[in-house]
């Protein structure tokens, strides 16, 4: 009799018994992340350390190259979607792995502005093609009801990735950053062609449905529109675009990245000119905020897939405005660790809800074009965040000012999310005729 249930249990119920596939990609999604985040998105404000050292370089100047690479990032955002959504993930990452590992090669010969920001611009089309949205697309493909989960754990790597900066800048420190820097090109193509090739577009390429569920029949939603597993049309670009919901998101997600993106360039810097603190120390506390955002991310999945992901994004931005406002008027220790843990378990929280929340609102079908557009908002954060603090620091001799206002505009992005209700669903669907 058992034989006989075991012979009538379809093939696709057999392999959902095995670990999913889509498990195995968010590890490479998290191998991906951990390298960028380590050896370029994390590490960068050492690099801001020592280039003004060498070079004399202001603070203006070298936020400028992090303002450069986001605002590659979001002007490409779009066509980044649409080459997802017509090569797949796999090659588009594959490419971004090659590009940003000659990027980090280019890097290492820079000897004036003009090679530093061009080689910037080379890392930044590389990063950005293996970087977020290509993983964030693709894990979105592979999960629904296990979405948020995921992608926090894809996110996991870019907190470890932030946990090896003290790693790197035992690198700097002993071999210089110019050697570092080539070095960086070469981990980046020895471990990341590897872990690209584990990407896939589709669970039904393998014969399989979102989070490892039974293969349902096919949802007919009529010419051009698809349906989610649990039979709900999705958005297309354009019905997104009409909803105000999509704005609200983008706004808020621009908000957040204003703080996020101003202390990745500047923290190290604040800690070791303004509070005193030498680079090693100041990396241990870098370490320990991305320890706090590893915790906050891991748990933040969990959380979103539980409870409302919109109220946990509004208490996040609290935590991002309380948490500045520390650093900016800190007058010891204590004060900056309550920074480090209000700052890292409160981007650790809201991180994968960016995505999750957009999957969830308007769905899979054209997320990567959505994603693409909403990284056009996204870039005011991404780009003025540095820039704001960098030039205030240089009229003022500090960043008290600077990250002030960052705080505040941390204080408008609670706000956008309360706004960004969930829409009643496409027009399509609220009318069929």
């Amino acid at each position: 009799m058992a034989e006989a249930e075991a012979v009538a249990v379809p093939a696709s119920r057999r392999r959902v018994d095995r670990v999913f596939y889509g498990w195995w990609i968010v590890v490479a999604g998290a191998g991906v992340q951990l390298l960028q985040s380590a050896l370029l998105g994390q590490a960068y404000g050492a690099y801001v350390v020592l280039l003004r050292d060498e070079f004399g370089w202001s603070k203006t100047l070298l936020s400028g190259a992090s303002a450069l690479r986001e605002a590659e990032s979001g002007l490409t955002g779009p066509v980044q979607g649409w080459l997802l959504d017509r090569f797949g993930p796999r090659a588009v990452a594959r490419t971004g792995v090659v590009i940003l590992a000659i990027g980090f090669m280019l890097f290492s010969q820079v000897n004036s502005p003009l090679t530093f920001y061009g080689a910037f611009i080379v890392m930044s089309i590389g990063a950005s093609l293996m970087g977020y949205l290509t993983i964030t697309f693709t894990v979105v493909h592979w999960f629904e009801r296990r979405r948020a989960t995921a992608i926090s754990l894809t996110s996991a790597g870019f907190a470890l990735g932030g946990m090896a900066v003290p790693l790197v800048v035992l690198v700097l420190d002993n071999a210089g950053w110019r050697a570092a820097a080539f070095f960086s090109g070469v981990v980046v193509l020895l471990a990341g062609v590897p872990l690209t090739q584990v990407l896939r577009h589709h669970p039904a390429e393998l014969g399989l449905a979102p989070d490892g569920d039974p293969v349902a029949p096919a949802h007919h939603a009529g010419p051009g529109y698809a349906r989610s597993a649990d039979g709900r049309l999705d958005y297309t670009l354009g019905e997104a675009l009409r909803e105000p919901s999509f704005w609200w998101i983008s706004l808020g997600h621009a908000s957040a990245l204003f703080v996020v993106s101003a202390l990745g360039v500047h923290l190290v810097s604040h800690l070791k000119e303004s509070q005193g603190y030498s680079l090693g120390q100041a990396s241990a506390v870098v370490f320990l905020m991305t320890l706090l955002f590893l915790v906050g991310t891991v748990s933040g999945g969990l959380l979103g897939d539980r409870v409302n992901k919109r109220m946990l994004v509004v208490c996040c931005m609290a935590m991002h405005m309380a948490g500045l406002l520390l650093l900016s008027h800190a007058t010891n220790l204590g004060m900056i660790v309550g920074f480090t843990v209000l700052h890292g378990l409160a981007w650790g929280w809201r991180g994968p809800q960016m995505a999750a929340l957009r999957a969830d609102y308007f769905g899979r079908s054209a997320f990567g074009k959505i994603l693409g557009v909403s990284n056009m908002v996204i870039i005011v954060g991404t780009i003025s965040g540095p820039l704001i603090a960098g030039l205030l620091y240089d009229q003022t001799g500090n960043y008290r000012v600077g990250f002030d206002i960052l705080a505040a505009i941390a204080a408008a992005g609670s706000v956008f999310f309360i706004l960004a209700r969930k829409p009643a669903g496409p027009r399509h669907a609220l009318n069929p005729a």
